[in-house]
């Protein structure tokens, strides 16, 4: 016996103010004291306009972990007496602070809340939306009145100009020579930014506007395409990844071992096809899904680059949707990753722009081997 699930509040937090594309440099450093040679060509294709970083730029230094940003979101949703007893909290993001324990945990830490189910999800893009589809069947299936889910991003960190100066050193010949050398992660450090954000999933309905959550639905290409994101592995002579534990520990640094790199070649020939017109098509024809029954759409889109992309993908299969219904704000929040959808719906949740019997489709693809995540909700 299943109930119905409403997604009743939503929350986000961006740490400090907005950070500018000419202030970027200043606030993440220089590599090698250079000027990025990358950074503008990267900045006018994705469209991102300012972003947020858990750095103070007064000291230079980390401000926050990532548990402490994902608190904050949660604490955003209102006071526990406001909420009432949470039974089951679910995060998802990219890069926790530690190896271990799990990142669940440290934030159930930060916020001090009495003893609950815990559960963290890893992945990159998606983290957040596995984390969501968790706590959704944990009160559909009734073991949980209330669940709070997250998705949360702390990679400034990693993107520092001195995390890559052993291996610009190391390397300075080859880079010089072969510059694809080091676009795949000077590339990400004009794509990437911090932020969390966060939502309360219950059996009722509460307040003037909840979102039924009617399915989400994810899948995997991983049988048949390679790695194309990864961190903390480095591709051995086969193509394949040899992760941080099979290599030596000086050689972490030189090689920049645990710099976030993305195959752009391989992004570009698979995203759309791989993560939106084979699984779309599968939910359209499993579900009945129609275009015209779309209020909404909200893409998680990496990138502006993407839009085009996308809509010839939708429009090919017969799925087009109106602009004026598509909702992104990419430019002004940056690409938080795995907390880039609770973000965007937090900001047209909150607008008002919803009406009750209004239909939402969330779109939530992931480089890092090519998988997807479709969330569809009725206003109510």
């Amino acid at each position: 016996m299943t109930t119905d699930v409403f997604l009743t509040r939503t929350a986000a937090f961006l740490p400090f103010s907005p950070v500018g594309n000419e202030d970027i440099e200043e606030v993440l450093g220089r590599i090698g004291g250079r000027a990025s040679r990358a950074r503008r060509l990267i900045l006018r294709s994705n469209g991102i306009e300012s972003r947020h970083y858990a750095i103070d730029r007064s000291t230079g230094l980390q401000a926050m972990t990532n548990a402490q940003l994902t608190a904050s979101a949660v604490r955003a949703l209102g006071d526990p007496e406001d909420i009432g007893r949470v039974d089951c909290l679910v995060t998802g993001t990219s890069l926790p602070d530690q190896l271990l324990p799990n990142h669940a945990v440290m934030v159930h830490g930060e916020l001090g809340w009495p003893r609950l189910e815990v559960v963290a999800c890893a992945g990159i893009c998606l983290a957040g939306t596995t984390a969501l589809k968790h706590a959704w069947l944990s009160v559909r299936a009734g073991d949980a009145q209330r669940a709070v889910a997250t998705g949360s991003e702390l990679v400034s960190p990693v993107m520092r100009g001195s995390r890559f100066e052993a291996e610009f050193e190391h390397q300075l010949e080859a880079l010089e020579k072969r510059p694809e050398i080091a676009f795949e992660k000077d590339f990400l450090r004009w794509m990437l930014s911090d932020g969390a954000g966060a939502v309360l999933l219950e059996r009722v309905p509460r307040g003037p506007l909840s979102l039924r959550i009617e399915w989400i639905d994810l899948s995997s290409a991983a049988h048949e395409l390679p790695v194309c994101m990864y961190s903390g592995a480095d591709r051995n002579a086969e193509g394949g990844l040899d992760g941080w534990a099979r290599t030596q520990p000086q050689d972490w640094h030189r090689d920049s071992t645990f710099a976030i790199k993305q195959d752009v070649r391989l992004l570009n020939e698979n995203i759309v096809r791989a993560t939106l017109g084979e699984p779309l098509a599968a939910i359209v024809e499993r579900r009945g899904l129609k275009a015209a029954d779309i209020d909404w759409f909200l893409p998680h889109l990496s990138s502006n680059y993407f839009v085009e992309p996308v809509a010839r993908c939708l429009e090919a299969m017969d799925f087009a949707i109106p602009r004026e219904r598509w909702f992104s704000n990419l430019a002004r929040k940056g690409n938080t990753g795995a907390a880039s959808p609770y973000i965007m719906l937090d900001e047209l949740f909150r607008s008002g722009r919803i009406k009750p019997g209004h239909k939402l489709l969330m779109f939530v693809p992931e480089s890092g081997r090519f998988s997807s995540g479709f969330i569809y909700m009725e206003a109510v």
